[in-house]
C-alpha cells in the first residue's frame, strides 16, 4: 500500500516538474526569435479553428464560442465565430468589419484594444511581433511550448489589457494558443486547432 501510495505521488510530483513553465536563458531566447521569424516569412496564408474561452468574475461560467481564424499576409485577419451564436470580425485596410447576426458596420481600428492582439496574431505569422515597440516581452518555456509574454508600454493600453501570452508547441512555429489577461482580471483563452499553413484561401472568406 505504501509503495503504491509513493508512486502516486512520484507521479504527481513528475507531472509538476514537467508542467513547470521556467525563463528562457538570453542564447535561448535569441534562439527561438530567430527560428520563429526565419520560419514564419514563409507563411502567406494561415487558417485555424479556435475555441474561445472567456473568464469573468460577475458570470458563474465561463463563455465558450468556437469559430475559424483566416489570416492572409500581410495584415488581412478573419474571426468567425459559429457556435453559440454567429458573429464575424474582419480586419482589413486599417478597418473592422463587423457582422453581429446580420447587422453589419465598420470602425477604424486603430482606435481598437482588439487590433492590439489581432497585430500580434498576424505578427506571429511573419515574426515581426518580437519586435512591436508598443510591448516588452519575456520569454518562458515548459516541457511542451515555448511561450512570449507580451506586457503593453503605455499607460492608455494598460487600461484595458493587463498581459498577453503566445504558446508555439516545440515541433511548430505557429501559435497554437493566446491567453490574455484585462486590467479588470478577467482572462480570454483561445486555443487553435486543425492549423493550415499556405492553403488558399477563397476571397469570401474576408468579406462580410
Amino acid at each position: 500500500m505504501f509503495k503504491n501510495i509513493a508512486f502516486f505521488a512520484f507521479l504527481l510530483l513528475s507531472g509538476f516538474v514537467f508542467a513547470q513553465t521556467t525563463a528562457m536563458t538570453s542564447a535561448e531566447s535569441k534562439a527561438f526569435v530567430t527560428k520563429i521569424s526565419a520560419e514564419t516569412k514563409e507563411i502567406k496564408t494561415l487558417q485555424s479553428d479556435f475555441v474561445q474561452t472567456k473568464k469573468m468574475d460577475f458570470l458563474d461560467k465561463n463563455i465558450v464560442t468556437q469559430g475559424k481564424m483566416s489570416l492572409k499576409s500581410p495584415n488581412t485577419l478573419s474571426w468567425k465565430y459559429t457556435k453559440p451564436y454567429q458573429y464575424s470580425i474582419i480586419f482589413k485596410e486599417n478597418k473592422i468589419f463587423i457582422n453581429d447576426q446580420g447587422k453589419k458596420s465598420s470602425v477604424d481600428a486603430k482606435s481598437k484594444t482588439f487590433e492590439k492582439i489581432n497585430k500580434l496574431i498576424v505578427g506571429s505569422s511573419n515574426g515581426k511581433m518580437f519586435s512591436d515597440p508598443e510591448f516588452s516581452v519575456v520569454y518562458m518555456k515548459n516541457s511542451s511550448s515555448n511561450i512570449a509574454k507580451f506586457t503593453p508600454k503605455s499607460a492608455q493600453l494598460l487600461k484595458y489589457i493587463k498581459q498577453i501570452e503566445l504558446h508555439f508547441p516545440k515541433n511548430q512555429s505557429t501559435v497554437s494558443q493566446v491567453n490574455m489577461t484585462e486590467a479588470s482580471g478577467d482572462t480570454t483563452n483561445i486555443v487553435f486547432k486543425n492549423t493550415k499553413i499556405n492553403a488558399p484561401i477563397p476571397a469570401s472568406e474576408f468579406s462580410l
